[in-house]
């Protein structure tokens, strides 16, 4: 079982270059079945959730080419199914993009219900509910959602709760409905806003994006465009953190810094120095660091995909810090593992109460989902002496190079697949 074998203990230090948005690039590719031209696509990150994505479609009937390692053509004149069901697709919560990607275009589509990590309940009746307000009939039967309709006519759509998947998702079925659809109470994320700059780009007509009403004039039919995806907030954040948990000093660059502003204020309040340029953020942290208290809130808050980042740091701060999930209700998972190598949290309902200690110890631990995964990883590069992380898989659905982009800041860390490996990797390491 492939795991990481980690020794603690050094700052990390150095540049990073960050990748594509995974959650931009889901929709992105799911979008791009809804024309018969070709389309382009660059800065796709090579992690497991977009290969499942491309993959699936490939088995529709849409040709997919790989130019580099970061940009595909795609063309889905030739879809010979609208079903979408293999275990693959179950395992990724981005298959329900496909869902107003298919109904949008061939008004009819069938799509196995979304895994992904186990973090909470993550209804999708607000989906439905778009759907429905735009004619189409939808139902849940044997696994599969099942969408249909006759047409698709504009709606005025209020969302319950803010969603970005079903903020996506009607906004993508509303393109090519007739009339006007207006989405009250969308979703303001970067990744939203990057989609509808896509669609636009493939002639969509797609206004206010970014704000919490986004209005949508249905167009007869998308052409073909050459489109790059936005930097990963949620990557760029991640190594920000690193630096801020391993007492380093880490430029990442090739980021929106925009995007990144919530994150980078809690930063600053925890006693870590950030500098900003056009397309960087540098993270030094030098001192000790201070608590905070955070609660995660939809975009421009602070991210619920960086709660336990944040969590990590703080538990090695002075003081108490309050940490409040108000996203997700099964999102502190990783607190067992953490409370092994030695942090000291007490998890109430939504709240974490965290007193911080003085230092991590290592230990062999699991990882609970990607981005759990991810901070525990930086606890263990904090920790002293070795630590293991098996479950990596959900670190590789969303962070491509995980492991080398460590290595490359001076990170000791290495895949292994056996006891045997972890000790040749003690012994290289002394």
């Amino acid at each position: 079982m492939e795991q990481y074998a980690i020794k603690g203990g050094n700052p990390l230090v150095g540049e990073v270059e960050i990748g594509g948005a995974k959650n931009a690039a889901l929709p992105i590719i799911a979008a791009s079945v809804m024309t018969d031209e070709t389309v382009y696509i660059d800065n796709v990150p090579d992690v497991r959730d977009t290969n499942v994505l491309l993959k699936s479609m490939q088995d529709l009937g849409v040709m997919v080419s790989r130019q580099n390692r970061h940009r595909y053509t795609v063309n889905a004149a030739n879809i010979h199914s609208l079903i979408v069901d293999d275990d693959n697709i179950r395992k990724i919560r981005a298959s329900y993009y496909l869902i107003g990607a298919l109904l949008g275009k061939y008004k009819k589509a069938e799509v196995a219900l979304p895994g992904g990590c186990n973090i909470g309940s993550r209804g999708i009746d607000q989906h439905l509910k778009g759907f429905r307000a735009l004619g189409a009939e939808v139902e849940i039967k044997h696994g599969l959602i099942r969408a249909s309709a006759e047409k698709l006519v504009g709606s005025h759509i209020y969302m319950d709760i803010v969603s970005v998947g079903a903020t996506i998702n009607v906004m993508m079925a509303a393109t090519l409905a007739e009339g006007t659809t207006i989405i009250e109470n969308a979703a303001k994320e970067p990744h939203v806003v990057d989609l509808a700059n896509f669609l636009n780009s493939m002639g969509a007509n797609i206004k206010g994006a970014g704000t919490d009403v986004i209005r949508i004039k249905g167009v007869q039919k998308l052409h073909g465009t050459d489109y790059a995806i936005i930097p990963d907030q949620i990557e760029a954040g991640t190594f920000m953190f690193a630096a801020a948990i391993t007492k380093g000093d880490v430029t990442v660059k090739n980021v929106i810094p925009k995007h990144l502003e919530s994150i980078s204020a809690k930063l600053l309040e925890i006693g870590c120095e950030v500098e900003e340029s056009d397309d960087a953020v540098r993270v030094v942290s030098s001192k000790p660091l201070r608590h905070t208290h955070v609660k995660t809130l939809p975009y421009p808050g602070f991210p619920t995909d960086m709660q336990p980042q944040i969590a990590v740091a703080l538990a090695l701060s002075q003081g108490t810090s309050i940490v409040t999930e108000s996203i997700f209700d099964n999102r502190f998972k990783y607190v067992d593992e953490l409370t092994r190598m030695g942090a000291n949290i007490k998890v109430e309902g939504n709240t974490a109460i965290i007193d911080g200690v003085a230092k991590y110890t290592g230990a062999g631990i699991a990882a609970p989902d990607l981005r759990a995964g991810a901070a525990l990883v930086m606890a263990c590069l904090a920790a002293e002496g070795y630590s293991t992380v098996e479950e990596i898989q959900y670190i590789e659905r969303g962070y491509e190079d995980f492991c080398m982009k460590l290595q490359s800041l001076g990170a000791q860390i290495e895949k292994v697949n056996s006891e045997r490996e972890f000790q040749k990797f003690k012994l290289k390491i002394g």
